[in-house]
């Protein structure tokens, strides 16, 4: 008997079929049946089904003889489930990897619940992925399992048949069947979850629900009115059972709330029937009604118009509000316009009075907030030029990361323009607002963002994929404004100077931002760490990987829960996005999410090793002189398409894993902290960390503001520093894996 039984019903959903049985064949949980049932489907579903039941025994297939609908197809399959749990896919969805595994360990977690809810997010054709916005309420703190009484927001979630696992032994004993018609998951999830005498929930992502154009409930017709019906079953199953009574109320707001739903989208109903729809609504509303029932605010108008049937006065509602918001929108573009020419207006005017000379204005990653070479270099200034006054330019979400001491600016205020047209110093990692007119007497440095790897500036001409239609003399124009370029290696050196030609000082003094990794102690390490959950005896290993120019959407490269699985309970992974992106990598036990950290330089700090791809972060991290591992899974594809200056798989900072299973082996077999991870990072080092001995943002400071070129601190050589050591290096043996290994060909910078 398997563990879960994955009914999945196909009705002219050729082209998406074969994803859908994939994902759920592909699970690294493989105890499955997975029954597929052909609705009588007038394309391919049916011969697809044939060719992955010849293939994989788990598949059973099953073909109806007439078309029954989405609810009949489910119940034929659930007439064929053996397994412990059900669970439901429609055929152009798809589970997420590991969903399953995931989904069995909760269910076991749980005590075997009746129904375990999970979560999904939306996908779109462009490759976006939404994740529910009600999320919160599948929150596993708490006690588990529960019942609806004492979670009743979960009602709040999507009321569908294919974000929950079902006790195959619980549905039976209740008859539970899926009703002809539209809208059949309602008389199906609310019973269940009424009826259920335990409930657990997973905040996880299981399913991609896909939005695909033509879907059943997009369409217009007059099945939209099988909605009434299904209602009705719904009160009728309360009606049964008197000690669900109470779940009325609730009931009757959700009912309300759907069928006004469906009136107003105006693509379900056929033209001329909203009238008769209203009218039905009209009967159910008064049939259902609950005395003393209280409505929501927000909501009592909508139940205003069903009540009493208004459909003219709400279609008149819907005209005049959709008037007012073309009115407002109008208005506040024309505010908008005015605002803008009075700053300009007040720009010019700024730019006419003196500069500052005591004023320096600072910014780093597009406004998004204090930190990088520019952050370090505004604490150097307070530091070494206390006589300077800082100001910090960061979006309003962002302010918060701006500590004590510069002024706080936000993007397109007066304050803002001030600043930029009076302050003698202006500091960024980017370029300031291009409507920015350098002044004589101002003076500009460009600290960059990192070691380039991946080609940059003019040598991404020959990439227009990577470029994005960049403005290439707009590139020119604000590197024309730059007086000072820093840099930390000759290797970067090089590069600035080709592709930003200009007139710049480079000032080859090391970054700023790595000061700290020379300057922290084994305190400042413990305090990271505690902050940020990591537990004792553990070690952490920070995921940074960059961002791929050929891809439209972001997907982990890595399997992070996987990883944290095979390698056991002493090693936790510190998962950091890409900044362009706007979410982790992923989250799961002992994978924790630090996209939104304020200061990557103290993730690094916390951590015992680096794992990244292509991304800059290494060129920092091996000033640690930690270990780092470098997955190349796609090299080529990320060399063709942004094109990059060196062979990284070459001459790497550490071990190369090629694959994800090489990736464990390197942690499971020590190889990630051997003997020549050792000698290849210091190879590296010598390369690239030559001027990041710790004082870099002082020489910055004392050459530019104070105007000390000759007696600048001189360059710590490389084995005379001590960068803070991790707190794995105290361990007397390195973790291993807890679990048999993968199979396959050993890391490539492990033989020779």
């Amino acid at each position: 008997m398997p563990r879960f039984s994955v009914i999945v019903p196909a009705y002219k959903v050729q082209a998406y079929l074969s994803e859908c049985l994939d994902s759920v064949l592909s699970q690294s949980y493989p105890d499955l049946e997975l029954i597929a049932v052909d609705d009588c489907s007038p394309d391919a579903c049916g011969a697809i089904i044939d060719e992955y039941a010849a293939r994989d025994a788990r598949v059973r297939p099953v073909h109806l003889a007439e078309n029954r609908g989405l609810g009949g197809a489910r119940n034929a399959g659930m007439e064929q489930a053996r397994g412990d749990y059900l669970l439901f896919l429609d055929s152009d969805d798809t589970l997420t990897p590991d969903a399953l595994r995931a989904i069995a360990d909760r269910v076991k977690e749980t005590g075997e619940p009746d129904v375990l809810v999970y979560d999904y997010a939306r996908t779109f054709w462009t490759g976006r992925a939404e994740r529910n916005k009600v999320a919160s309420q599948l929150t596993e703190e708490g006690p588990a399992p529960f019942r609806l009484g004492d979670r009743p927001g979960l009602l709040r979630v999507l009321m569908v048949a294919w974000n929950k696992a079902y006790r195959r032994e619980f549905v039976e004993r209740n008859a539970f069947a899926f009703p002809p018609g539209y809208y059949e998951d309602t008389p199906w999830t609310y019973p269940v979850l009424m009826a259920a005498e335990s409930i657990a929930t997973l905040d996880r992502v299981c399913v991609h629900y896909r939005q695909r154009r033509g879907s059943i409930l997009g369409t217009t017709g007059r099945g939209h009115f099988d909605i009434f019906e299904q209602y009705d079953r719904v009160f009728a199953f309360i009606e049964e059972r008197p000690e669900l009574a109470c779940w009325r109320a609730v009931l009757f707001r959700r009912m309300i709330d759907h069928f006004s739903t469906v009136f107003t989208r105006r693509d379900r109903l056929p033209k001329g029937t909203r009238g008769e729809f209203l009218r039905k609504a009209r009967a159910h509303y008064r049939r259902y009604q609950v005395g003393g029932a209280k409505i929501p605010v927000r909501t009592r108008l909508r139940h205003a118009l069903v009540h009493y049937g208004l459909h003219r006065t709400y279609r008149a509602l819907q005209l005049a509000m959709s008037a007012r918001r073309r009115a407002l929108k109008a208005g506040v573009k024309s505010v908008r316009g005015l605002r803008s020419a009075l700053l300009q207006l007040h720009y010019r005017v700024q730019l006419r009075l003196p500069l500052r000379a005591d004023r320096a204005v600072f910014a780093a990653y597009w406004n998004r907030g204090h930190g990088c070479n520019p952050g370090a270099l505004e604490k150097a200034f307070r530091t070494h030029a206390p006589h300077i006054r800082t100001a910090w330019i960061a979006r309003p979400e962002h302010q918060h990361t701006i500590p004590p001491g510069p002024r706080r600016l936000r993007p397109g205020s007066f304050a803002y323009w001030t600043a930029l047209a009076r302050s003698t110093y202006l500091v960024n990692n980017v370029n300031f607002d291009r409507r920015l007119k350098k002044r004589p007497g101002q003076v500009f440095v460009q600290t960059q963002h990192g070691t380039p790897l991946k080609h940059m500036g003019l040598d991404l001409q020959e990439h227009p994929a990577a470029a994005d239609d960049m403005d290439f003399e707009e590139l020119l124009r604000g590197v024309g404004k730059w007086d000072f370029l820093l840099s930390a290696n000759r290797h970067t050196t090089l590069t600035w100077e080709r592709v930003y030609p200009g007139g710049y000082t480079t000032l080859e003094y090391g970054y700023p931002r790595n000061d700290v990794f020379q300057q922290a102690t084994s305190a400042d390490v413990t305090r990271i760490r505690e902050s940020l959950g990591i537990p004792e005896g553990t070690v952490a290993l920070l995921y940074a990987p960059t961002h791929r120019d050929y891809r439209r959407t972001q997907r982990p490269a890595l399997d992070l829960d996987r990883i944290v699985r095979r390698l056991g309970p002493r090693f936790v992974v510190l998962a950091r996005a890409h900044y362009w992106h706007g979410g982790p990598p992923a989250t799961a036990p002992r994978v924790i999410d630090v996209s939104d950290h304020p200061t990557v330089e103290s993730l690094c700090l916390a951590s015992d090793a680096l794992i990244t791809d292509y991304s800059s972060i290494m060129f920092d991290y091996a000033n640690l002189d930690r270990p780092i591992v470098v997955h190349t899974e796609d090299w080529d594809a990320y060399h063709a398409a942004r094109g990059t200056y060196f062979d990284l798989r070459s001459s790497p900072p550490g071990a190369v894993a090629r694959t994800e299973d090489e990736l464990i082996d390197i942690f499971a077999t020590g190889h990630w902290r051997g003997s020549r991870s050792a000698e290849l990072r210091a190879a590296f080092r010598e390369r690239f960390c030559r001027y990041d001995d710790g004082r870099a943002a002082e020489r910055v400071v004392r050459h530019v503001v104070l105007g000390e070129t000759a007696r600048l601190p001189e360059v710590i050589p490389l084995d005379q520093r001590h960068p803070v050591p991790s707190a794995a290096s105290g361990l007397a043996h390195s973790p291993l894996a807890t679990v048999p290994q993968p199979s396959g060909h050993p890391p490539v910078t492990e033989s020779r």
